[in-house]
Formats: C-alpha cells, structure tokens, sequence
C-alpha cells in the first residue's frame, strides 16, 4: 500500500453520503474504501456491477486488515457501508436515470466525487453522437452535478464537488470549434482530447465555483499526479508500455493509494470547508495554465457546455446550474 496516511482520519456516521464515480478501481477505489472506513456511507456509481461487488469485498477484507494495525479512529463498524449503483457515463440517459434513482432514494448528499474517467483510446463516439472522451470525462459529469446539485443544497453545510483533473491540461489550448472531434477516425488525437477533457474540469471549476460562491456547496479539481491505475489501459503500443515501465520503475508513478492521498484530503479534511473554485496538487492549491484561468474563455467553455446538454437537463436543473453569478 505504500507509506502511511497523511491525511486526517476523520470519524464520521453512515448518514454522511459520499458519491464516488468509478470508485471499483484505481484512484476511487482507494478514495471510497478510507471514507467508508472513516464511517460514511459510500455510493460507488460503476458500469460493472460484478467488479464493484468484488471491490466491495476487497475494501471489507482490507478495512480488516487495517483495523489490526490499530489505526486510532476508524470505524467500529464490522463492515464498511458500500453501495452500488449502476452508471455509464458513456449514455446520457443512463445518467439521468441514475439521478433520478438517487434523488428518490430521499438521501442527502454530501460529497460528490466526479473520478471516473478515459485516456488514450482510439476514436470512439458514445451513443448520444459525441466523441466518448469529451462524454465520460466532462460532459457527463457535468450533466450529473446539474442534475444532483438541488439535492447538495439541501444537504446542510459544507458539502463538496470534485474533480479528478490532470496536469495534461497544460499541453493543450481551448479550441471550442473542435471541441467534439468530427475528423478522420484514423487521425484522431487521443492525447490531445484526453487533456481537452481536463481543461474543461478545470474551467468548470472555476466557472461553477463563481456561481455558487457563498452557498454551502463548494467545488474544486485535482491533478493525482502520474498514478499506475487502469486509465493507461489504452496504451496499446510498445513504446508507451516501456515509457510506463520506466515511469514505475523509477518511481515517477505513484500507486493508486498514493495518488489518491489528496483526492481522500479534500473529501474527509474539516479544515477544507469552505474552500472553492481551486486546483491542486499534492494537496497544495496550484495555477493551472493560462487558458484554464481564464475568465472570458471560462465562460465561453460554459456557454457551449450548456448548449451541449441543455436536451438532457429540465429547465430547474439549467436555472440552477446557472445561476446568476454574484
């Protein structure tokens, strides 16, 4: 597992509700296994129900085996309190019926943890016609914090969005024209629209942070940092294999429970409330590139995102997404 925890172990009581998604592997596996081993109670919104079961029993055996260590403060509960509910970010519908299932379960919400996300595959467009990286990492996410955020504002003080961004970030530019790819298949940009997706999480930070400055829901966006997870999957070509040998061997990648140390911070840390519409690092508030701040190109990203999913948003959920900035 790597070194220790340098994060706070926070007790907390199961009706404290944090959603995670993607969390049956990788960044948010380790996320969802210490918040519920902190005492919340944890959605873990996958597309595979078989693999989250078997991360739900994983988390259970290593929850134990943590207890032994006597670690001061984790829950007393035998169990972990651990849910699946079904998601694919890859369908809009599947989105909205995740939501609706969630909203009339009549639970709070407290943490929402936008984690699941793609890299480095080739051209694919999901069924809703839109190119599936600029889907699954932003516009689905963006479509379920629209369509949760009434739910977070009633869920008392300090609750928190999160995004799992990424320093890839900084090697692009925002180019809203192309920002759903319709070019050759064969000559498509993986890398590119991976980032794409990531300076999109970052501009929404700071756009929505606006508009909800003030309230008791806050949002902020993370880079983990380079983390061995399932995201490098689609690295299918021999000299990226050895580049990512190369990157674990010498310790420039992180395991998941050490990338995950920030992202685990920002959800349990009490000191954090409050805290809005920032990027950051190794659980220290960074600049991101100078496309990502800026203001005018926020908005426009906005706009545009809005026109996106306005089809898959009630006029509710588009009033209170985009409220009036202050």
């Amino acid at each position: 597992m790597g070194s220790g925890p340098s994060f706070p172990i926070v007790p907390m009581t199961r009706d404290k509700i944090i959603l995670i998604t993607g969390a049956n592997s990788g960044l948010g596996y380790e996320i969802g296994k210490w918040s519920a081993m902190m005492g919340a109670t944890v959605i873990l919104a996958c597309r595979s129900e078989s693999k989250t079961k078997e991360a739900i029993v994983k988390m259970n055996q290593e929850f134990q085996a943590e207890k032994s260590k006597e670690i001061s403060r984790l829950s007393e509960n035998t169990t972990l309190a651990l849910e699946f509910m079904h998601l694919d970010l890859a369908s809009f519908e599947s989105v909205t019926n995740f939501c609706e299932a969630f909203k009339k379960s009549g639970r709070k919400l407290h943490v929402l943890f936008c984690n699941a996300g793609m890299a480095f595959i080739p051209y694919q467009k999901t069924a809703d016609g839109i190119e599936m990286l600029l889907q699954v990492n932003y516009l689905s996410h963006f479509v379920m914090i629209a369509k949760l955020l009434g739910v977070m504002q009633q869920s008392g003080p300090d609750c928190r969005i999160l995004l799992m961004s990424s320093g890839a970030h900084k090697a692009v530019t925002l180019d809203l024209k192309t920002m759903n790819y319709s070019g050759p298949p064969d000559d498509f940009p993986s890398f590119n629209y991976y980032g794409r997706s990531k300076l999109y999480q970052i501009m929404q930070t700071a756009a929505l942070g606006r508009r909800i400055s003030g309230s008791n829901v806050t949002i902020n966006s993370i880079h983990p940092g380079i983390v061995d997870t399932a995201i490098w999957r689609g690295w299918d070509t021999g000299i990226k294999k050895c580049l990512l040998c190369c990157m674990q061997c010498s310790g420039v990648a992180k395991s998941a429970f050490q990338g995950a140390k920030c992202s685990i911070d920002l959800t349990v840390n009490p000191k954090h409330a409050g805290v809005n519409g920032l990027y950051w690092v190794d659980c220290k508030i960074v600049t991101p590139s100078s496309d990502a701040r800026n203001k005018q190109k926020q908005e426009e990203l906005w706009e545009t995102t809005l026109e996106l999913v306005r089809p898959y948003l009630t006029e509710e959920e588009m009033k209170r997404i985009n409220i009036e900035i202050k």
